[in-house]
């Protein structure tokens, strides 16, 4: 999962962003409202974690922003304030959840499955594909009942092309859901995954689309 994290508390912000890139996500972190409508504007995203108390421009303003462009980028909330009144803003402006400062980063991670569910139209937690099984929260694979053992990086390609049923995605999208800004792309990653995944799962679960990217087909009970 891509994820920008908006949070101007340097010490939270680095140990919320190394746990997260801990548990498999790709995580970019700003420190202000501006960095944070400027990533909006131009990253291809998985969900938004957003403090209210960002200098700058504060998270309402930006959340504001974000739902009257038509946006639907799933949205959780961090904020220090516990009233019942900035929990109903933030949810009214449209927030996807809410969390107030201190919380346990397992419980973000489950919420920002649970707000990303919602967006792909999932209720269930496990990802389900002919004989395929994806468990996002254990980062286990299983086909046939049989677990099939993946790479980080491996199980990230396939979630993003499993929950991307029927859609055609290009080489660069999927580099953006492996790597975040400070790390760099390695060459010809994508391609090595795809074969890699090819090898364990069978040649004829992901199609090559030439000169535009790869996509898994989407099957009529998914």
């Amino acid at each position: 999962m891509r994820i920008l994290l908006a949070e101007d508390d340097r010490h939270l912000g680095e140990g919320l962003s190394l746990g997260l890139k801990q548990l498999g996500h790709t995580v970019d972190w700003v420190l202000d409202g501006v960095a944070a409508e400027q990533a909006l504007s131009t990253e291809n995203l998985d969900a938004l974690i957003l403090d209210i108390g960002l200098p700058g421009q504060d998270g309402l303003k930006v959340l504001r922003k974000l739902r009257n462009s038509g946006e639907d980028l799933p949205v959780l909330v961090l904020t220090a304030r516990d009233t019942v009144e900035n929990r109903i803003e933030g949810l009214d402006l449209g927030a996807d959840d809410y969390v107030v400062k201190p919380f346990d980063l397992l419980e973000i991670n489950a919420r920002l499955r649970a707000i990303t569910r919602r967006r792909e139209g999932r209720a269930a937690p496990v990802i389900k594909y002919a004989d395929l099984e994806l468990d996002p929260a254990a980062r286990c694979l299983t086909k046939g009942g049989e677990e099939i053992k993946l790479g980080a990086n491996e199980f990230t390609v396939l979630e993003y092309l499993l929950t991307h049923q029927g859609r055609i995605l290009s080489r660069q999208s999927l580099e953006e859901s492996l790597y975040g800004w400070d790390e760099g792309v390695e060459s010809n990653a994508v391609e090595v995954y795809i074969h890699h995944l090819r090898k364990k799962l069978g040649k004829d679960l992901i199609r090559t689309v030439r000169g535009i990217g790869y996509t898994i087909q989407k099957l009529a009970h998914s």
